[in-house]
């Protein structure tokens, strides 16, 4: 048997992380480099969640690379096939092919301290590295429900991230569960053509407007040919949405946004009795804040109920609510997110002393700066704990994040190391930090439950500050909170 083969740097998933890191690193003059993808195509959560009406709930001259702009989106708020196609062709231009190693799903990465080295064992061979970089992303595993007799249900059930678009929806009985992102966008595009929407709702979410509107060519043109416009464009957006955290900050600014998002659903609903069961009894911004100009709408017409009484059981040709009423369907899909805190990768990644991830976190993940985890000598997370964003673009984060792995890279190259992780002290400090930012916020204390907490309670998933203040604390790499050797 042959060794496997040997790269310095191995980047795992090729969505928007592992592409910015890619980009980057060629940029660097680095080609000894691969990047590992368990599906067919890159774009990670924008490959994988084409269901009807998907788009991104950030602007798109801001939810893309600062070094890769793009002045032909064609509306204020992307659609996934676009975003895709800007993926795509970011490969394209940056050259990133040879480097791509696309149905190479990741089975274990283990780090071996003699060789100092990763070993990473995928689904067609073996490799190893001197850095991984993790960059599989938080929203990437779907999560289903616990609903008992699930599996007994004799018509078709998919995930929203599990789209099957084979499947006709025309005349179908069509049940939902979840009100999340993803159903309030993909509900009013199949309202229209379904016989019967059943949507089950656990806790209304806070809508605010959406309000998108189409580029016009005349303003695309003057993108393309004015670099200086799409620079301000973005500074523009960047501003506005870094002001949405004041709102997370002072009840009094959020307060007027509560205004607004009620006012919206008194618009969108006229009914009294209907409008009531879809307004939240929990702060805005406890739960992640939604955007869309269609949903309340949707929940209006004749072929749609709102179920908010909890299920409790799945049938073969329904689905059954604590007061026993059956609610009969022939599709089902499940809108119910992602395994963040949890995330399956996390069993699969083996440190120093040959525990996982997983048992590191102990159900409540922690790393230093969202990006190294002491104990995992040249490992580098991508959208780690505590670094997704309740109020601007996650992509900032990411460039973020990838100058802190160059940083350590340029540390390594020029004092002659091979190895580096973060000091417990140093992690300990800042995961205390950013519970003290947090443990007055109403992340923690708006009285719901959300993906943002971990099973503990704890919020392990976002950064609860400006994104400049992150970007500032991160992307400079700082030698004295590190073990080098």
């Amino acid at each position: 048997m042959s060794d496997p083969r040997h790269v310095q740097i191995l980047i795992v998933g090729a969505g928007f992380g592992g592409l910015c890191a890619a980009i980057r690193l060629k940029q660097r003059g680095r080609e000894d480099f691969l990047v590992l993808e368990r599906a067919g195509a890159v774009g990670g959560v924008w490959r994988d969640n084409a269901y009807p009406g998907c788009a991104c709930d950030v602007q798109s001259h801001l939810f893309s690379f600062s070094f890769a702009p793009n002045p032909r989106w064609t509306q204020d708020y992307s659609p996934q096939e676009e975003i895709q196609a800007y993926l795509d062709g970011c490969v394209a231009r940056f050259g990133l092919g040879p480097h791509l190693r696309l149905g190479h799903e990741v089975l274990e990465a283990t780090w071996h301290e003699d060789a100092r080295r990763w070993r990473v064992r995928t689904s067609r061979g073996d490799f190893t590295a001197d850095v991984l970089v993790s960059a599989m992303g938080a929203l990437s595993e779907p999560a289903a429900p616990e609903l008992p007799g699930l599996e007994t249900f004799q018509g078709k059930v998919m995930h929203s991230a599990r789209w099957d678009h084979a499947h006709a929806l025309a005349g179908r009985r069509v049940a939902v569960v979840g009100t999340g992102a993803s159903a309030i966008q993909f509900v009013p595009r199949i309202q229209p053509e379904v016989a019967r929407l059943t949507l089950f709702q656990r806790t209304p979410p806070w809508i605010l407007p959406r309000g998108n509107r189409p580029f016009a060519p005349r303003t695309r043109r003057l993108l393309e040919r004015l670099p200086l416009a799409r620079l301000l464009l973005r500074a523009g957006l960047f501003v506005r949405q870094e002001s949405l955290l004041l709102a997370f900050r002072h009840a009094a600014v959020m307060r007027g946004v509560r205004w607004m998002a009620l006012r919206h659903l008194a618009r969108g609903v006229p009914d009294p009795m209907l409008r009531a069961r879809l307004t939240p009894d929990y702060a805005m911004g406890c739960k992640r804040v939604l955007v869309s100009d269609d949903y309340l709408p949707a929940l209006t017409r004749p072929n749609v109920e709102l179920v908010t009484d909890p299920l409790v059981e799945v049938r073969p040709h329904g689905l059954v609510t604590r007061a026993g009423t059956e609610y009969p369907a022939d599709t089902l899909i499940l809108g119910t997110g992602f395994r963040v805190s949890e995330h399956p990768a996390y069993q699969r990644i083996r440190g120093r002393d040959g525990r996982s991830l997983a048992e590191t976190f102990a159900h409540s993940p922690q790393a230093h700066l969202g990006v190294t985890v002491a104990g995992f000598p040249n490992l580098f997370l991508l959208m780690g704990p505590n670094s997704l964003l309740a109020h601007n673009s996650v992509v900032l984060m990411i460039e973020s994040q990838v100058a802190h792995l160059l940083g350590a890279l340029d540390f390594l190259r020029a004092r002659g190391l091979t190895r580096v992780e973060p000091r417990p002290e140093a992690q300990a400090a800042f995961v205390a930090a950013v519970e003290a930012a947090t443990r007055e916020g109403v992340w923690t204390t708006g009285g719901c439950t959300s993906w943002y907490l971990d099973a503990t309670g704890r919020n392990s998933a976002l950064w609860p500050g400006f994104t400049f203040t992150y970007r500032r604390r991160v992307q400079r790499f700082n030698p004295a909170e590190y073990l080098t050797a």
